[in-house]
């Protein structure tokens, strides 16, 4: 896209509970200027738009020909994002969407030829990878501060989303579950710090029918549920490490680090992916405890949105580090994990990406800051 000399203009359509961490964030980016709000509910994009000045509530259509809007941000649910996306490009609009890229790898596939004969670039959460967390522990590997990586260990435990989203029906249908709705950060971030994936190997169980929501109006409603809500697995990645992933909505909790990575002359302690910073620690081959890791890499201070940044400030023809090539892979690396649980052999992953430019220290300009 090149370096814009002005902000590039974004128009949001889904007003759900995911933009108020995205209406945080916008006004402090050098490059993102928010200028339209859609929802299907017409009254959550008037509200949104009341409480930021120059943003235009608009419907969904009407936001996708507008003129003014360069970029759409697609935070719909899993099941409408290559429709919505599909839409937008054929207006000539860039895209950047919520993950999964789209609900199915034959979608996310038609999604990616289209922007490529349109001629717009394509952006996908998680962004997360592009934090101090991530980017600081993929530079310590790439310095080879713990050699040759062999393995890694990535783990999310939650009871379930229903506790505390007051409406969870989509984290329960197919497109849902734990590992394509949090598995997009931990897989991201494995081939952030390890490179794509050829192989998988992967069991899932489908433990409970129903599910009963905790919060908001609905609090006791149960729906029911139609996705396997916990997932293990081996990745094979082309680097011939191995990553054990673990994905469930079905367990309490964990103690174990979010992910560990395994080398030659040391083990890392990496930060939860599904934040943009937090603590990197080192065991050292011979060394006499876990040592922390100073902080060298990626957007400092950075939070959702940061890729939205990203891709407005990629050079033209250049993949954003958040791009649809890897959100693309690792929709193919959990669809194929689900297809290996479902016939019990290991299944090769047809696509492969490349790893992503890794991101230097950088202070972001926010806006406002001194």
């Amino acid at each position: 896209m090149g370096q814009p000399l002005n902000p590039l203009n974004v128009g949001i359509i889904g007003a759900g509970t995911i933009i108020a961490a995205y209406l945080e964030t916008f006004p402090k980016l050098p490059n993102v200027r928010l200028v339209a709000v859609a929802d299907l509910d017409h009254a959550r994009a008037e509200a949104v738009a009341a409480a930021h000045p120059g943003v235009r509530a608009l419907g969904v259509d009407e936001l996708i020909d507008d003129d003014e809007v360069q970029l759409v941000l697609n935070l719909t649910i899993p099941a409408a994002h290559a429709g919505i996306a599909l839409k937008a490009i054929a207006a000539g609009k860039h895209v950047y969407g919520e993950k999964p890229l789209a609900a199915t790898t034959d979608e996310a596939r038609e999604v990616l030829a289209a922007a490529v004969a349109a001629g717009v670039v394509v952006g996908c959460a998680p962004d997360t990878v592009l934090g101090t967390g991530t980017q600081t522990a993929r530079k310590a590997i790439d310095d080879g501060l713990i050699g040759a990586p062999i393995a890694a260990t990535a783990t999310m435990v939650t009871p379930g989303h229903e506790r505390w989203h007051p409406n969870p029906d989509f984290y329960y249908q197919p497109g849902g579950g734990p590992l394509l709705d949090m598995g997009p950060y931990y897989v991201s971030a494995l081939v952030t710090l390890l490179g794509p994936v050829r192989s998988v190997v992967g069991s899932a169980a489908h433990t409970r029918a129903e599910r009963t929501i905790g919060s908001g109006p609905r609090a006791g409603e149960v729906i029911p549920v139609a996705t396997d809500t916990h997932v293990s697995g081996v990745l094979v990645h082309e680097s011939g490490a191995l990553s054990t992933l673990v994905m469930s909505f079905d367990a309490v909790a964990t103690r174990s680090a979010n992910i560990e990575v395994h080398g030659e002359r040391g083990s890392l302690v990496v930060p939860d992916p599904n934040h943009f910073d937090g603590d990197v620690s080192v065991h050292r081959l011979g060394g006499e405890g876990w040592e922390p890791v100073p902080v060298s890499a990626g957007y400092v201070g950075s939070s959702r949105g940061i890729g939205v940044q990203d891709l407005a400030t990629t050079a033209a023809g250049a993949q954003p580090r958040a791009g649809g090539r890897l959100a693309f892979h690792v929709l193919d690396v959990m669809e194929s994990l689900l297809a290996s649980a479902r016939s019990g052999q290991a299944v090769p992953v047809a696509s492969t990406c490349e790893r992503s430019a890794a991101v230097p220290l950088t202070e972001v300009a926010l806006q406002g800051s001194a």
